[in-house]
């Protein structure tokens, strides 16, 4: 994965990165809102992987080290807000739905006019309020796939990662980890407050979505994440991401 020199977004206001570049790990002084016009970005934090669609934002609050990867072609526009500001959202990385007004202000406060100062302040001040009181407002979504610090929670969760089709029961992997299935299933609500089956089903949507960013089709992608049949990866892609594979993946591939 290629990565890139961190550029100061914070006068720009947008990034365009191609397919698998990142960002290299920093952090700022201010909270930010992250939003990919196009493509997925995920957002990456000691506590694990955020996944922001183009019907989500993420945010980061201010001090949180974290890097940024785009899966797909991503143009990404970042929204630095004032602390008082801020205070007005969560206190940890989270990702929450961007409504068509939020995201129209978004973009319009990171286009290129605005960059160069030619909108007004007053206008500046006006659409910032859209953008918060709207994102404020909205739900945190459950596309936060956080990672573990047991060892055998960690040695499961890496098979996963490198294999998220693998459909072994979570007795059959506590077997390769050397723990018992009651054990990590105790492990799984206590550090990831998520039980095994919501952090599979969280993972595999993960990788769906850098799959059909790159241009695989629904039914490959189904297989290759572990579903069963492409309808039970329509239902659970649907349920997370908020729209249907086939039309994420239509849109990413729209020039």
């Amino acid at each position: 994965m290629r990565e890139t020199r961190h550029l100061d977004v914070a006068e720009r206001g947008r990034l365009v990165l191609a397919h698998g570049q990142r960002l290299p790990t920093h952090a700022h002084d201010r909270g930010h809102l992250v939003y990919p016009a196009t493509g997925v970005l995920s957002v990456t934090t000691a506590g694990g992987t955020w996944i922001a669609p183009p019907t989500r934002v993420a945010w980061t609050p201010a001090a949180f080290e974290h890097h940024h990867t785009a899966h797909g072609d991503a143009d990404m526009r970042v929204l630095f807000l004032p602390d008082a500001v801020a205070a007005r959202l969560p206190a940890h990385p989270a990702v929450l739905t961007v409504s068509a007004l939020a995201r129209e202000a978004l973009l319009a406060l990171t286009a290129e006019d605005a960059a160069a100062g030619r909108r007004p302040a007053d206008a500046v001040d006006r659409l910032h309020g859209v953008v918060v009181d709207e994102v404020a407002a909205a739900p945190e979504q459950p596309l936060h796939l956080p990672e573990p610090v047991d060892d055998r929670l960690r040695a499961l969760t890496g098979i996963l990662h490198a294999d998220p089709a693998n459909q072994q029961t979570l007795g059959a992997l506590g077997a390769r980890v050397g723990a018992s299935e009651r054990t990590l299933s105790r492990l799984f609500g206590q550090e990831l407050r998520m039980s095994f089956h919501q952090w599979r089903t969280q993972l595999r949507v993960h990788h769906a979505l850098t799959r059909l960013a790159a241009g695989a089709s629904v039914t490959d992608t189904a297989v290759a994440c572990g579903w069963a049949n492409p309808t039970s990866f329509i239902s659970a892609f649907t349920s997370l991401v908020g729209e249907t594979p086939g039309r994420y993946r239509a849109r990413q591939l729209t020039p």
